[in-house]
């Protein structure tokens, strides 16, 4: 990988992100009587693009005080694109770095509207938060958002969007008064507003087709949360015609705030077979299996079986290089969501307190040791020894980061090998055994205790 170019400035980026941060800074006071300022950047942004017409008259209309809810979600939109065009020119500048082809395949069907009252009612909802601003919610403003998030969870097609209400409203809560804070999270509760307001609209359904062929896993990025856990699973897709890409396989699951490390992967493991694949270092054959085109395996256990003995670095050092990139869906164009598989090797390492560096070629690449999770044997300790790492490529607070996934050390002049997501399907290590002994007995006081009260 040619780490210089991941150095190099991008054309417009500063700009692109300074018009954002302004229209950011407008939500803070709230949109009902905004200063002109910020909007004025985002429609001077947006000039030259086709959006042009429709975010000067929003733009008019919101610094008037009479915009309305179709007017937010121009704004919404417009505040999408130009992160759009951010991601985008990342994503090229990431593409030049690996030397990779880029899949262009993005084809997609009209969405039909899915209970159109309750889709209004979020989008009411979010307006209402726009105009009142951070500094101006309070309890009252926030707890609006129950009964909408109560109607749209039962609805298998707006989960998403009612997910993503709930946890923001939840942020919210915790946060009110909003004229009492000292920081304001500026930037994530813009983008939790904007795109949940272009959620309430019926977009394009992703074309899905069927994936057939060997697949060979990479490695492991597990989330973390409170309330939930995710493990995605980045592979190498073989298929058995056409060019070998990068594909994902996800598993969510909910949790209680008790179960923490390695337990997770007793609540994601039922769900998705492809975890055992990974700790056992084995490809899986699939048949038929649901693919979109943006890359996401939709995993059904009865299209896959375990294949032969298949090692991540093999695969890194001799599929990686040439897999396609797949395209991305038009609602993920954003920097936070770039994550692509790389494999490193032949660097220095520096160490400077908590912070790692790998110099390749005389150019720096920070580690982004935070992401490694406590759930596997993989530390930032041993990313400081190796000799090799497959990792993701990220971009964060304006600049290139990688996360590592596995890495390679030479112990007693043999190679070793720790991944992140060794212990998903199960394991041997102390540890492991220990973290999920633990968690077991977690989850089984949980059933009881949930036990007597269904009782009751």
């Amino acid at each position: 990988m040619r780490a210089d170019l991941l150095a190099d400035p991008v054309a417009g980026l500063d700009e692109a992100l300074a018009a954002i941060d302004a229209f950011d800074g407008a939500l803070v006071a709230g949109l009902l009587r905004p200063q002109p300022a910020g909007l004025t950047e985002l429609a001077d942004a947006l000039a030259g693009s086709p959006l042009a017409d429709r975010v000067a008259e929003a733009v008019e209309k919101t610094a008037a005080g009479a915009a309305g809810e179709e007017h937010f979600l121009v704004l919404a939109a417009a505040r999408t694109a130009l992160f759009g065009s951010v991601h985008d020119a990342l994503l090229a500048r990431v593409t030049e770095a690996t030397g990779r082809g880029l899949d262009e395949d993005t084809a997609s069907t009209p969405g039909a509207p899915e209970s159109p009252n309750l889709l209004a009612a979020a989008r009411s909802w979010l307006a209402d938060l726009a105009r009142a601003g951070w500094q101006g919610i309070d309890h009252d403003l926030v707890s609006g958002a129950a009964p909408v998030i109560s109607a749209l969870l039962p609805e298998p097609g707006l989960r998403r969007l009612a997910a993503l209400l709930d946890g923001f409203a939840a942020e919210l809560a915790a946060s009110c008064p909003g004229a009492a804070l000292d920081r304001i999270p500026l930037r994530r509760w813009a983008d939790l507003w904007s795109r949940a307001m272009l959620l309430t609209l019926a977009g394009p359904a992703p074309a899905t087709g069927t994936a057939t062929g060997r697949l060979l896993p990479l490695g492991v990025d597990l989330h973390e949360h409170p309330t939930a856990a995710q493990a995605q699973v980045h592979a190498v897709f073989e298929p058995v015609n056409g060019p070998a890409r990068l594909v994902r396989a996800s598993v969510s699951a909910p949790k209680p705030d008790t179960i923490i490390g390695a337990g997770i992967w007793q609540l994601l493991r039922p769900h998705l077979s492809l975890l055992t694949a990974v700790s056992e270092g084995r490809a899986m054959e699939l048949t038929d299996m649901p693919l979109t085109a943006e890359g996401d395996l939709l995993w059904q256990d009865e299209h896959a079986r375990l294949g032969e003995p298949a090692d991540a670095f093999a695969t890194a050092r001799v599929a990686l290089p040439t897999a396609l990139t797949p395209a991305t869906a038009p609602l993920d164009r954003h920097p936070a969501r770039i994550a692509v598989p790389v494999f490193l090797e032949g660097y220095a390492i520096e160490r400077d307190e908590d912070t790692l560096t790998l110099t390749i070629a005389g150019h720096r690449l920070a580690v982004d040791a935070d992401r490694i999770p406590v759930a596997g044997p993989l530390t930032p300790e041993a990313v400081a020894t190796s000799t090799a790492c497959i990792g993701l490529l990220r971009w964060e607070s304006g600049d290139f980061r990688v996360q590592p996934l596995a890495v390679e050390s030479t112990v007693r002049k043999k190679t070793v090998a720790l991944q992140a997501g060794a212990w998903a399907g199960g394991t041997t290590d102390k540890a492991g055994v220990k973290a999920e002994k633990a968690a077991t007995d977690a989850a089984a006081v949980l059933r009881e205790r949930a036990g007597r009260l269904l009782r009751k």
